[in-house]
């Protein structure tokens, strides 16, 4: 473990602390804190990860107090106005380095490297040892079961996720907690009719959609998701889609489902819903992502959001091998591109990439959607665009073999 401080005799003289507030701005006493493992929080309301990774951080910490876990936070503000740390500090459970204590503020900054947020750096009771560089990633993945967040208790839980995820099934994923009861039956709640058995979707391969009302990116995509739900099933294809809500309020749940013609669980917005444990147990960091699930009951991949973008429906089923033929199918379309153009949409000429000479993951600066691998760059800027946008946005001003 790291040394936060070499000397000893713990809280107070293992770390530059002079008084904390409360959420309420009332003085916290530091003793208040020695015996208890500390997380000291570094964070600002104007960063959307650090507002994303506050609730996660709050629930894990009431759950951790409610069960008398000696465990403590300490807020440590990077915002960059008085207001701004306010109103963000009342947002949470716990004390915080006041505003106004720069040099407190700066010197724990230096002593822990801190360059980017949201990082959570775990300390023993001791203030002396640093258990966990940065627990973010911890409380996203575990939650409060992180507690207290050693090397022995994340190898624990690493090789229960693996068990975990060796020995997944449909039925288990949709456990009788997860599920509404239909009598001997579990159902998943459905519209319409009112419920479907869970033994129906097994053998299938199932999109499992994480997504919520009001959220622009979601409202796109689900059109999109039920274009290519509805070609699968056309053709017949052994694909069923189940909607995990994420919505806030039962409201937005009924309107998200009025425009899915799928399966969705039923609403519950308690922080233990089903549908948070859903999301906890695949790591969904946002929204929309589909999760797809294959035959077995196995994870095939929780990129299904990114390769519905790429390959629409012809990315079922979803398996690296049909993921490898597309890509394929996709360098071989390439040799049929001019390797330079002119797009009326960029001033600069742009450049045909692929995956091993600069191109990767990307939005479409022409239709806004996902890209990856092949691409018309522009190398001065980084615009880029699909190859098929380059073709349809064409100024009449390729170079190149084709002009």
């Amino acid at each position: 473990m790291e040394e936060a401080q070499e000397s000893g005799g713990g809280i107070r003289s293992a770390l530059p602390l002079g008084s904390l507030i409360s959420p309420s701005g009332n003085e916290v006493e530091l003793p208040e804190l020695e015996g208890k493992t500390i997380g000291l929080y570094f964070a600002a309301n104007w960063y959307p990860k650090c507002e994303a990774f506050t609730p996660a951080l709050a629930a894990a910490y009431r759950q951790l107090r409610g069960r008398g876990a000696g465990f403590e936070v300490v807020f440590v503000s990077c915002d960059e106005d008085r207001p701004s740390f306010e109103r963000f500090h009342r947002a949470m459970p716990w004390p915080a380095v006041p505003f106004g204590d720069i040099p407190c503020k700066k010197s724990l900054s230096d002593m822990f490297q801190v360059e980017g947020i949201p990082r959570l750096v775990v300390l023993a009771p001791d203030g002396a040892e640093v258990v966990c560089s940065d627990a973010v990633e911890l409380v996203h993945r575990y939650g409060d079961p992180a507690f207290p967040f050693t090397p022995a208790r994340v190898a624990e839980l690493e090789a229960a996720e693996r068990s975990k995820f060796a020995s997944q099934t449909l039925d288990k994923l949709f456990s009788v907690s997860h599920v509404k009861n239909g009598g001997d039956q579990q159902v998943v709640s459905v519209l319409p009719p009112p419920s479907v058995p869970i033994a129906s979707l097994v053998g299938k391969t199932v999109g499992l959609y994480f997504s919520a009302d009001g959220c622009e990116p979601c409202v796109k995509f689900t059109e999109r998701l039920a274009a290519i739900y509805g070609n699968l099933k056309r053709r017949s294809a052994e694909f069923e889609v189940v909607y995990i809500p994420m919505d806030k309020e039962e409201g937005g749940y009924e309107r998200s489902r009025g425009d899915m013609p799928w399966p969705a669980l039923p609403y519950d917005g308690g922080e233990g819903a089903p549908s948070r444990e859903l999301a906890r147990y695949f790591d969904v960091r946002e929204i929309p992502t589909l999760v797809v699930i294959g035959p077995d009951g196995k994870t095939v991949t929780r990129e299904g959001r990114n390769l519905v973008n790429l390959y629409f429906d012809m990315a079922f089923p979803f398996t690296e091998e049909q993921v490898r033929r597309l890509q394929e199918l996709e360098d071989e379309r390439a040799k049929g591109y001019s390797p330079s153009l002119r797009h009326a949409g960029h001033r600069h000429e742009l450049s045909v990439v692929s995956e091993k000479s600069g191109g990767g993951p990307y939005v479409c600066c022409e239709c806004d959607e996902q890209g990856f691998g092949w691409a018309y760059q522009c190398i001065a800027c980084g615009y880029e665009i699909h190859l098929r946008c380059g073709r349809d946005g064409e100024d009449g001003g390729a170079v190149g073999a084709e002009q």
